[in-house]
């Protein structure tokens, strides 16, 4: 096992504390062709707004083909093809119409030392986006940078750090061009009942405002998880997940500002049906 990609740092922390935790309502529903399409229709809830989307993934040695198309009649297309001349390469590319400037070819590439992840823009002018990371299972340095080659300047530059054991993961990320330094834990209490910590410290230095968030997560049986959260603002939120079919899941969630009780929760709800 090596670093990972740079986007894995700090990732089971974040999927602790955010993963989730919604206030919408979701209704999400697959099946499957009998020349092994898979077709997923899903319908959120917003507000007052109502948002479709509906996706087909074809699948055949290799390659892979995502067709995606939402209510506000955009399409992303993505082939992605694995193991493409060489072991452990991932290539991607991408596009949405009717945007004519989003293709995209994305290469991720994993080894024992180093995880790399690079993509370009498929214009006369791209961004270039390269994340690496390099180490082992147990530490790892990476960076992510973005160039806009229009302009000639750097769009992100960020870098993290990660550090991991049997039950405890620690990672500190320098983001929004060295603006935002977050520090994260992640501790696995028990594995046989699922349960973990986590923590989050993000400290902007053009505000001077900290941001801490804790979280956990309980498995009440093997089918049903509870996860809770509270920030410094005083944000409490809840979740309750519960597998009910092999592929199926329902998540309940509710989030409360417990600085200002007078106001109402906010309720969310997900469904997602699976054959």
């Amino acid at each position: 096992m090596g670093p990972g990609l740079y986007a894995d740092i700090g990732k089971k922390a974040r999927d602790l504390l955010y993963k989730d935790f919604l206030t919408d309502q979701k209704f999400t529903v697959t099946t499957y062709t009998a020349n092994g399409v898979a077709i997923t229709a899903t319908g959120t809830k917003r507000n007052d707004y109502i948002l479709g989307e509906l996706q087909s993934r074809l699948k055949s040695k290799n390659v892979t083909v995502d067709l995606k198309a939402n209510s506000e009649s955009n399409v992303l297309t993505t082939f992605t093809i694995d193991e493409l001349g060489t072991p452990d390469l991932k290539t991607i590319i991408s596009f949405v119409l009717p945007d004519q400037k989003s293709g995209k070819v994305e290469l991720q590439y994993l080894h024992d030392y180093t995880g790399i992840n690079a993509s370009l823009g498929l214009t006369a002018n791209p961004v270039v986006n390269f994340a690496g990371t390099i180490g082992s299972n147990k530490l790892a340095v990476g960076a992510d940078v973005s160039l806009d080659t229009a302009t000639g300047n750097f769009t992100k530059y960020n870098a993290a750090l990660s550090i991991t054991n049997a039950d405890l993961i620690a990672s500190l990320n320098l983001s929004n061009k060295g603006d935002n330094l977050t520090a994260s834990y992640y501790h696995l209490v028990s594995p046989l009942t699922s349960t973990a910590v986590g923590a989050e410290l993000t400290h902007s230095f053009s505000t001077n405002e900290n941001t801490l968030t804790f979280g956990t997560q309980y498995a009440l049986d093997p089918l049903t998880t509870v996860k809770a959260r509270f920030n410094n603002y005083g944000k409490a939120s809840a979740l309750i997940q519960h597998l009910w079919s092999p592929k199926s899941l329902v998540t309940l969630s509710a989030e409360v500002d417990t600085k200002a009780i007078e106001k109402s929760s906010k309720v969310g709800l997900s469904l997602l049906l699976k054959p």
